[in-house]
């Protein structure tokens, strides 16, 4: 296993490759993805979540967050005893309706309310200046929606790669897509470092001997990253420059 970068090694740019996550790392698309959830819920005959909750399923890709989302929902009609027989059961076409919705919402409603977090463009903008350093987008979010965030919050042109939930058969934490973002950057991965947010980032990273950075202020289904013992761990991505 390659030694690990320290937080001194990264400001002074003793690597070639930085891979960065989206959501809850460089963007809080917590308050769109919650409107879409929440209309997916209600439009299924479900109690809405609310952005608190949506917040703490985000990471796993939205086909996860949405069976979340619609497990929620049934147990808040457990818990409140509503008749039985109006009852949804989640069955595949179930399931299967409720994603087409969400992702009929969430088309049309993306960047709404997304924003960048404090300090994402200016850390992607002094490495874009740096030779040597290369920079690419792994996520979990689905194809048809990741470019263009990152097209309409001007952020794409940072990227030599840009990677999502859907683009290979495996996703994080699986470490297939920052393997590849090595081998098609030709970046050994002692020389690459994953920024995230996520118990889903740092096991990736680990899974593919990379460095393991950690924002603390992301989602990482409700709890503390830190507790995840991540190599590097930042309050501020302006604390990498």
């Amino acid at each position: 296993m390659p030694d690990k970068l320290s937080i001194e090694h990264i400001r002074r740019k003793a690597f070639q490759l930085a891979l960065f996550d989206l959501d809850g790392t460089l963007i809080d698309s917590a308050p769109d993805l919650a409107a879409a959830v929440d209309h997916c819920l209600h439009t299924m005959g479900l109690p809405v979540a609310g952005e608190a909750k949506v917040r703490s399923w985000v990471g796993n890709g939205a086909p996860v967050l949405i069976k979340r989302a619609l497990t929620y929902g049934v147990d808040c009609w457990d818990k409140h005893n509503r008749h039985p027989s109006g009852k949804p059961e989640l069955t595949d076409e179930f399931v299967a309706k409720a994603y087409r919705h969400f992702l009929d919402f969430y088309q049309q409603n993306n960047v709404a309310n997304t924003r960048l977090y404090p300090g994402a463009v200016e850390l992607l903008e002094h490495w874009a200046k740096q030779p040597g350093i290369q920079m690419g987008l792994v996520t979990n979010k689905p194809e048809q929606f990741t470019l263009p965030i990152c097209q309409q919050l001007s952020i794409a042109q940072y990227f030599k790669v840009i990677y999502s939930g859907d683009t290979f058969a495996a996703r994080k934490p699986d470490p297939l897509p920052l393997l590849k973002a090595c081998e098609t950057l030709r970046v050994a991965v002692a020389e690459t470092i994953m920024v995230g947010d996520s118990r889903n980032d740092l096991l990736a990273a680990k899974n593919a001997d990379i460095t393991g950075v950690c924002v603390s202020y992301g989602y990482n289904h409700g709890g503390p990253i830190a507790a995840e013992k991540p190599d590097v761990l930042v309050d501020s991505l302006t604390e990498l420059m």
